[in-house]
């Protein structure tokens, strides 16, 4: 299938943070979580695609721990920066001899971006607990990464959204 295909066929829509998502599960059970007692499904899930035309998803962080399920197409890479500063680069695919995982865990408090590496998409998927808020996201900016992760900072200033 072509990009075009999956975009339609999955009713995928441009994400704020780059490539294509669709929302595909929420929990109709729900939990209270953080200092203020939020409320929050317990769990959500998405389609994520990143395509020749949208090739990244630029560095943010999220509350919640996501782990994201490699589905089709081209390899993607994922950088994780943790907070206390170590920089950690994984691959999503499937060629598993090369050192791809079809499996990514990011726990809730590290920043991380994605990018396409080659071809015309990659599809994966993101199960998110507690469920994914646009609240509960940050999206990076270089000021705050450059006072925060001097070190790492030459590493992840291209994920920055401009």
């Amino acid at each position: 299938m072509t990009k075009q295909q999956l975009i339609t066929m999955l009713g995928l829509k441009p994400h704020e943070e780059g490539g294509y998502f669709c929302r595909t599960y929420q929990s109709d059970q729900t939990v209270a979580i953080g200092p203020h007692a939020a409320t929050r499904h317990l769990m959500t899930s998405i389609y994520y695609m990143l395509t020749s035309d949208r090739p990244m998803g630029y560095l943010h962080q999220n509350q919640s721990d996501i782990i994201h399920y490699y589905h089709a197409g081209s390899a993607i890479k994922y950088i994780v920066l943790y907070p206390d500063g170590q920089l950690e680069e994984k691959i999503l695919g499937n060629k598993l001899e090369a050192g791809q995982s079809l499996q990514l865990v990011v726990k809730g408090g590290c920043w991380k971006a994605s990018e396409l590496i080659s071809g015309e998409y990659g599809l994966i998927s993101e199960a998110v607990a507690p469920g994914f808020e646009y609240s509960d996201r940050v999206i990076a900016d270089e000021k705050t990464l450059k006072d925060k992760y001097p070190d790492a900072y030459s590493d992840i200033v291209k994920y920055v959204k401009p």
